[in-house]
C-alpha cells in the first residue's frame, strides 16, 4: 500500500518558475541578440521553455493535472513571450 504524500509540493510553482525563465530568457536575447538574429533565438528559446516545462511538471511527481500544467506553463510563457516581443519590435521602429 502507497502511502499519501503528507506535503505535496505546489504546482503552481513549477508554472511561474517556466514564466520566469522564460521572461529572463526572452529580454536576454532582445538585449544581447541582434535585431535580423532574434527571431531564430526566440524560437530556440521557445524550444528550451517546452522542454523545461515537461522536466518541471515531470519532477512534480503527480499524474493528475499534468497536462494542465504542461499546457498553461507553455502557453503564458508564449504569451509573456509574444508581448515582450512585441516591445522589443516596437522599440525598433523608433527612431534613435
Amino acid at each position: 500500500m502507497s502511502e499519501p504524500a503528507l506535503a505535496p509540493r505546489n504546482a503552481l510553482v513549477g508554472v511561474v518558475v517556466v514564466w520566469a525563465t522564460a521572461f529572463v530568457a526572452t529580454v536576454a536575447v532582445g538585449i544581447f541578440v541582434a535585431e535580423e538574429w532574434r527571431v531564430p533565438w526566440m524560437l530556440v528559446v521557445f524550444g528550451g521553455i517546452v522542454l523545461l516545462s515537461f522536466a518541471v511538471q515531470l519532477w512534480y511527481g503527480h499524474t493528475q493535472g499534468f497536462i494542465f500544467r504542461v499546457a498553461s506553463s507553455v502557453t503564458g510563457a508564449l504569451l509573456l513571450m509574444g508581448l515582450i516581443s512585441i516591445g522589443f519590435g516596437i522599440a525598433a521602429l523608433l527612431p534613435s
